[in-house]
Order: C-alpha cells, then structure tokens, then sequence
C-alpha cells in the first residue's frame, strides 16, 4: 500500500493536469514507444517552441484527470506509454506538430486527442493538422487586405490621372 505521503504527491499532480486540460485549447495523446533519445529530443524542442507543453504520464494520471470532465472517453486510448501535448493557446499546434512528427517518425503513434472541448479521434487529428495555424490565417488576411488596398491605390492613382489630364486639356 503507497504511504499517505505518495498518495498525496499524485493527487497533487492529477489535480495539476486536471487544470491543464480543463484550460487548453488542445491536446493530443501519443504513444512514443520506439523513438530514439534523439527523435524524443527534436520533438521536445519543438513542442517547447510552439508553446506547447509535452510530457509522458501514467495512464492512471491521465485517467483520474480526465474522469469527471467531458473528456472522460479518453480512457479508452489509455493504453502503453502515453504522452500528451497540451497547448492553451493555439488549438492546432499539437495536432500539426504531432502529425508531421509521426510522418517523419513512423514509431510515433498519434492516440487521440482534445480541440476546444471536442474529443477527437486519430482521424480527427489528422485532419485538424490541415487546419492552417492562426499565424497563417492572419498573414492571409494581411496578404489580401495589402492586395486589395494596392488595387485600390492604383485606381484612385488613375483617377487622379485622369482628373489632371482633364484639367490641362
């Protein structure tokens, strides 16, 4: 039987993912079994430069943490080594970042996953990784707002043009 001491420690951390997941954007959980340190390396960098916190736990971490939220159906996935990338701000990044991990790194099996409030399945990950990030929407619109105010700068230029030819005939 763990001591009351151990017990306490884990339900402190239950409680600390509880929190976490309850306040993210997303998550996904994977099975990283077969990466070597390197690969685990890369995949770490990345995530801690997106933003997005990346960490394996136990399954019954997970489990307990997730038991009275509406992601409870997560336990389903729970099995093997489970890490989970959790980003509360930008819900595509773990998604993006995991798959095109896992297509680089054939070993990294995607499980399943959460996006705002949504539990996703492998399929629905995938296709939430197509979705482009808030930075490519937004140079998007930048894009399209420049071209469309450099169209109408040519025409009122014409104008103008047009207004000065018609003042000196």
């Amino acid at each position: 039987m763990p001591s009351e001491k151990i017990l306490q420690q884990k339900k402190a951390e239950v409680e600390k993912l509880n929190g976490k997941i309850v306040n993210a954007q997303s998550f996904v959980l994977a099975d990283y079994r077969g990466l070597t340190v390197e690969q685990d390396t890369k995949l770490r960098k990345a995530m801690r430069e997106a933003g997005i916190e990346y960490r394996v736990y136990k399954n019954s971490i997970i489990s307990f943490a997730v038991k009275d939220t509406p992601y409870s159906e997560l336990t389903k996935y729970l099995e093997g080594p489970t890490a989970i990338a959790i980003s509360e701000n930008d819900p595509v990044a773990p998604s993006k970042l995991l798959v095109q991990f896992a297509k680089d790194y054939e070993k990294l099996e995607i499980k399943a996953g959460m996006v705002e409030g949504k539990v996703i399945d492998l399929a629905g990950v995938e296709e939430l990784a197509k979705t482009p990030s808030r930075e490519e929407l937004l140079g998007r619109l930048i894009g399209s707002l420049q071209s469309s105010l450099y169209g109408l700068a040519i025409a009122l230029n014409a104008i103008a043009e047009k207004q000065e030819q018609a003042q000196e005939a």
